[in-house]
């Protein structure tokens, strides 16, 4: 018997076989697509489709928003999705495309909507329907997102939206957007507030989506921008001015420290994928030559190989610490060091597969002699990403000495 099944109450183990039941009749075997490494690098319509129809069928079978009530599209369980997650980890299925819906603008509907808004909106979230995208970041205010200075005007019972959103995944696939407004120049904080926006319907009416080429040479990210996009007062959530409060709801999800557990799968990979582990490192190490030897057989590599698995299977055990209430010192702790470690062991473990390749690291996805078809060179550029989302590996190091430490405030 696992951990997890030994610790399931009655609700959770029932759930839990009838998760295995339908992954085995239901797993979509071998995709028809090629994969990207995430849900944020989805690129063609094809992928997407693929993705949606498989989180429609994980939702309609109850293995999404297994904690959400029934009234907002929910299955009303108690604490379940952390069990329908693990099953489909397990069983490695594709992940869910609606990353930004299911991780960010779920909670923070369900949390801060009026009952009528959270009605209308979750189901189809939740179905990957409607894909979300997050209005945050702009030229001006990365980090410091209390700076945003996109403008919403109020007319009535209307607000009139102008401005200039970047770093916007998914904005080319998103039907709706969760964003951060300023609606009072003469406050910071509480100068803020928070909106719903249906971004696809108004393409053209007022929003102009344009992708952002990343390094990669992929298009995950767009810019948006807002030229008198009037949006009606009902789609704003919460009071007004308490957008930085909102906002909060947001991020601690984002970062993994929020009450709902996000629903999640993944694990399937193309033919052409590769698992970013140090296991992988070091299957390519074996292959890789490095003057008249193997990589593995370099001293220096294999400590450095050693060391970073050492890592990744502490982070393993961090994460089945976190699942247990007796453990848990602080509420935010864990969480938010889950998200700073589990985005810098990836980026570490990137760059030292490019350090096993040597020069032939050089050689990109097109190269036929790229070693592992030009995936690391791909996850390594990729990682920063992870860096960055959700605040800087700067701020949550902040974060995690100010609020959960206690120390005194940077300068």
């Amino acid at each position: 018997m696992s951990d997890s099944e030994r610790k399931d109450t009655d609700e959770q183990a029932e759930f839990r076989r009838y998760c295995r039941s339908w992954i085995a009749e239901n797993h979509p075997g071998d995709p028809s697509v090629r994969l990207p490494l995430s849900p944020l690098e989805i690129m063609t319509t094809e992928q997407m489709d693929y993705l949606q129809r498989w989180q429609k069928a994980a939702y309609d079978a109850g293995l999404v928003g297994c904690d959400y009530p029934v009234e907002v599209g929910g299955a009303g369980r108690t604490d379940c999705q952390r069990v329908a997650n693990e099953e489909l980890v397990a069983a490695k299925t594709p992940f869910y495309p609606n990353v930004i819906g299911l991780g960010m603008a779920a909670p923070t509907v369900f949390y801060h909507a009026n009952e009528a808004l959270k009605q209308q909106l979750l189901p189809r979230l939740f179905s990957g329907e409607d894909i979300w995208c997050q209005g945050f970041s702009e030229p001006g205010a990365g980090s410091d997102l209390a700076n945003v200075q996109t403008f919403a005007e109020r007319k009535g019972d209307k607000w009139v939206i102008n401005g200039h959103k970047v770093w916007t995944s998914l904005a080319h696939f998103a039907e709706w957007m969760i964003i951060l407004l300023r609606t009072d120049k003469g406050h910071k904080y509480e100068g803020l507030s928070y909106f719903v926006v249906p971004i696809a319907s108004a393409l053209g009416k007022g929003v102009t989506v344009r992708p952002l080429i990343k390094m990669t040479g992929e298009t995950g990210f767009n810019e948006v921008l807002f030229d008198n996009l009037e949006v009606d007062d009902s789609f704003r959530l919460d009071e007004l001015g308490k957008g930085w409060q909102v906002a909060m709801t947001t991020l601690l999800h984002e970062r993994g420290a929020g009450e709902l557990v996000t629903p999640r799968a993944g694990g399937l990979k193309s033919a052409s994928s590769l698992s970013i582990s140090s296991r992988s490192v070091m299957d390519l190490a074996s292959k890789t030559t490095r003057g008249a030897q193997q990589a593995s057989n370099d001293p220096l590599l294999r400590d450095r190989m050693v060391r970073q698995l050492i890592r990744e299977e502490a982070l393993k055990e961090h994460q089945r610490r976190a699942r247990v209430p007796a453990l848990i010192d602080h509420p935010m702790r864990l969480p938010l060091q889950n998200k700073l470690l589990a985005s810098e062991i990836a980026q570490d473990t990137a760059a030292l597969a490019l350090e096993v390749e040597g020069p032939a690291a050089s050689l990109y996805l097109a190269d036929e002699n790229a070693p592992a078809r030009g995936q690391w060179p791909l996850a390594y550029m990729n990682s920063y990403g992870m860096t960055i989302a959700a605040g800087t590996s700067e701020i949550q190091r902040n974060i995690l000495g100010e609020r959960v430490l206690g120390l005194a405030k940077s300068k």
